[in-house]
């Protein structure tokens, strides 16, 4: 063999021994672009129905309302669907100083002193009541 042939052997016996090195070794190299940041997501935040400052308390005969709002209520008789809070039954409420009757959609104080309240829905911390009917 000439020498001409003996370097041309060489390279390509060399290549042929470096190329599947050179694969298999390369398994493990990622290249990856680099990462585009998502948009940010739109937040919907739904604004709260404003509720209207409550009385400190309020003395009525009568409430009818869909919805009677309180942290203390003191009546002689409840007629509602629903009644939310702790309930306690009492011998019966005074009512001095009574504003006359309410009719409204939602009423809200901080206390009620009421001889008869009929509504959908009663909401109170403490609820003290004569007579309790739910309908």
């Amino acid at each position: 063999m000439t020498p001409r042939k003996r370097l041309l052997t060489s390279i390509a016996t060399a290549a042929a021994l470096i190329a599947p090195v050179a694969v298999v070794s390369a398994n493990h190299v990622r290249v990856e672009a680099p990462a585009v940041p998502a948009p940010p997501a739109t937040v919907v935040v739904p604004v709260p129905a404003p509720v209207p400052a409550p009385t400190q308390t309020m003395q009525v005969d009568e409430i009818k309302a869909g919805v009677v709002r309180a942290n203390t209520i003191y009546a002689n008789k409840i007629e509602a669907d629903e009644v939310r809070g702790s309930v306690h039954q009492s011998r019966g409420v005074k009512v001095r100083d009574s504003q006359g009757k309410i009719k409204a959609p939602e009423v809200v104080a901080s206390v009620i002193y009421a001889d008869q309240i009929s509504a959908n829905t009663v909401e109170a911390d403490t609820i003290y009541v004569r007579d309790l009917e739910r309908r």
